[in-house]
């Protein structure tokens, strides 16, 4: 059966991340906030209120969860890129998705805000050099070092994740 949680699997590490897949992976942060608005634009208010899982969160949680979640990881890369192997700190993403600003009907703010930000960030992910994609950073809630390199994978992942999410809440129809 279809992992829900996960419709396109965990983000697996390649063994080796060389300049073509640094490229790819800053391709699709680049394109990402294309995709979801040509996604989510056409949608009614009952469609963004669908859910992509059971006890999962509604097509407009997962798009304003994009923007919060896009704003900490910018913030992660300058923080790594500044200081040497910081501890970020976490935040509770659940309980971020049940704010007022997250359970909003009107995406328009965070649409706008991830295209603001993906240029952003994009701009930053292309000047980096081979020594400033080795940069760490340390997230707590891992207990582990994570490198620029690596965390542009991530990123590059979690929005095609969060697009998959969407693409099934709306093929399930919200039926969960």
């Amino acid at each position: 059966m279809k992992d829900l949680k996960y419709p396109i699997g965990k983000f697996i590490k390649p063994e080796t991340i060389n300049d073509t897949t640094i490229r790819q992976w800053i391709g699709d942060i680049e394109q990402f906030p294309e995709l979801l608005e040509t996604l989510v634009e056409p949608l009614s208010i009952e469609q963004l209120n669908w859910r992509y899982r059971p006890d999962g969160w509604m097509i407009k949680q997962v798009v304003h969860h994009c923007a919060d979640s896009h704003i900490n990881s910018l913030i992660r890369f300058k923080l790594a890129l500044t200081e040497d192997a910081p501890t970020i700190r976490p935040y509770f993403e659940d309980r971020w998705a049940a704010l007022v600003d997250s359970l909003d009907d009107d995406l328009s703010d965070s649409l706008l805000l991830i295209k603001g930000l993906h240029s952003k960030w994009a701009t930053l992910l292309n000047s980096l050099s081979e020594q400033d994609l080795d940069k760490t950073f340390i997230h707590p809630e891992h207990g582990k070092s994570f490198t620029l390199r690596e965390n542009i994978g991530i990123y590059a992942w979690h929005g095609h994740h969060h697009l998959g999410h969407i693409r099934q809440a709306l093929a399930y129809q919200g039926k969960f």
